[in-house]
């Protein structure tokens, strides 16, 4: 593949950026007492519009095959941000958004126990980096604890498990992209999606904090957390579509060293520095597993 130009480098790092950020704004809302079935439907539905101007102008080019491949995609990806704005909620989001780097095992594990695919070379290293730079990053609330207590922490196996679900959604998304486009397939994404979230977000509704509490700040950051999730999700369409899977994969890691900086900043979580060194070390560490395969 010859050089992609700069527009994709720019997708990149929107997609780099507007990640954290929108995991930052759940944890946000999350911790206001905002079910998380509510703050999914509430997205897909501010995104809803866009997504109706699109697929009316698609008309019905779009077949059977394209929307059985985008449910199974939204209705994934739904589980999977439900157990991400769980885990935020329970967790520190310096803790959590590092662990996005364990994504390549989730791929590379299975094939290795299910079908003799051996790691090779680099990919140990990287499998050992990822490794060592999670026992960098202490405990909750500020606690170092023994290394292993993090994977003791509720919220980072619920955070381990929504890896799980958005390896499954991966796979499927490849296959609505290959009999659509990133516009399109982003739009069936928002409206499949809500159309998952929403049943729950009813049944939830009675949790959610009552209307005479509700302040502007809440309605603006649930705007703010559809726009961030709606530039993530476009974007990552977008940057499968123009550049080779690895390549895009490694760049997205550096949004763990971005989490970091924002449970810093935003939400006080202490062992700034000790964290920071463990998630560059998990981002390199990811990023030679995925260059390697």
């Amino acid at each position: 593949m010859g050089d992609p130009g700069l527009t994709p480098w720019l997708v990149i790092a929107l997609r780099v950026i507007s990640n954290p950020c929108s995991n930052a704004l759940q944890k946000a809302l999350a911790g206001g007492g905002w079910p998380a079935p509510v703050l999914l439907a509430f997205t897909h539905g501010v995104l809803g519009p866009v997504a109706m101007v699109i697929l009316l102008r698609a008309g019905d080019s779009l077949g059977w095959v394209f929307w059985l491949w985008s449910l199974l995609s939204a209705a994934l990806a739904v589980a999977a941000n439900w157990l991400i704005i769980e885990a935020v909620r329970r967790s520190d989001l310096s803790l959590l958004g590092p662990i996005n780097a364990y994504k390549p095992w989730v791929s590379l594990v299975p094939g290795w126990f299910l079908l003799g695919e051996r790691p090779e070379g680099w990919q140990w290293v990287g499998m050992g980096l990822v490794f060592l730079g999670s026992l960098l990053l202490g405990g909750r609330g500020g606690r170092k604890g023994r290394p292993w207590e993090l994977f003791l922490d509720r919220g980072v196996q619920l955070r381990f498990l929504a890896l799980v679900f958005s390896a499954a959604e991966a796979v499927t998304l490849k296959r609505a992209l290959a009999v659509s486009d990133p516009v399109r397939a982003f739009a069936g994404w928002v409206l499949l999606g809500f159309l998952v979230a929403a049943p729950f977000a009813w049944k939830a509704r009675a949790a959610c904090p009552q209307a005479g509490t509700v302040a502007l700040g809440s309605l603006l950051a649930g705007l703010a957390l559809a726009l961030t999730t709606g530039l993530m999700q476009a974007s990552t369409f977008m940057v499968l579509d123009q550049l080779p899977t690895g390549i895009a994969l490694s760049f997205f890691q550096l949004s763990a060293v971005l989490s970091v900086f924002l449970g810093w900043a935003f939400f006080g979580e202490t062992q700034f520095a000790r964290r920071l060194t463990g998630a560059c070390i998990m981002a390199l560490g990811s990023a030679l597993l995925v260059a390697a395969r």
